[in-house]
């Protein structure tokens, strides 16, 4: 998932931090599973693609898709996230 979403310029970077462990309700009751926690970084105007994405290479009827803001950054790597994002680099 990360190379695709990455080959298709929907995030600049992205990383997995695994295993984890998650605890969650499903189906009427508590679960608890492995899983991978995949940190992606992108722009709010690429936000919606990223996510439709995702939603259609991940297994899950209903995964774990959350936008967190992004309050700082140092102006190079912001720029940097821009541009490797931007449709207009290409596929």
């Amino acid at each position: 998932m990360c190379s695709a979403v990455v080959g298709r310029r929907l995030a600049a970077t992205a990383q997995v931090v695994a295993p984890i462990v998650s605890t969650y309700w499903w189906g009427g009751e508590v679960q608890r599973a492995d899983e991978w926690l995949l940190l992606m970084k992108t722009t709010m105007e690429r936000f919606e693609d990223l996510a439709a994405y995702v939603q259609e290479l991940h297994s899950y009827e209903v995964p774990e898709i959350v936008a967190v803001p992004l309050v700082a950054g140092t102006a190079d790597y912001l720029e940097w996230i821009r541009r490797e994002t931007s449709p207009e680099s290409g596929v």
